[in-house]
């Protein structure tokens, strides 16, 4: 489909009580090259486990720093550094 793009999830991490996921967008060999990631919102469905999880994208400037902050933050602790 046009506009559609793989990722890859890099994580999935909470900050302010909030469930955030980070993602990897993948070339057509399934490559992320040039180390962008893609923050979004993230809630599952606790009724069922079955169902699509919801992405939201974080409009607030403050908000996705504070997100983009705390996932460097988890990347350092991970020492995920060699994936990205």
């Amino acid at each position: 489909d046009e506009g559609e793009v793989t990722c890859a999830v890099a994580a999935i991490f909470e900050v302010a009580g909030k469930d955030y996921i980070a993602l990897l967008p993948l070339d057509e060999n399934g490559e992320n090259t040039d180390g962008e990631v893609w923050l979004y919102g993230y809630k599952e469905d606790e009724n069922d486990p079955n169902a699509e999880p919801e992405l939201f994208f974080i409009e607030d400037e403050e908000e996705y720093e504070m997100i983009s902050d705390a996932f460097d933050e988890y990347l350092d602790n991970q020492e995920f550094d060699e994936l990205l």
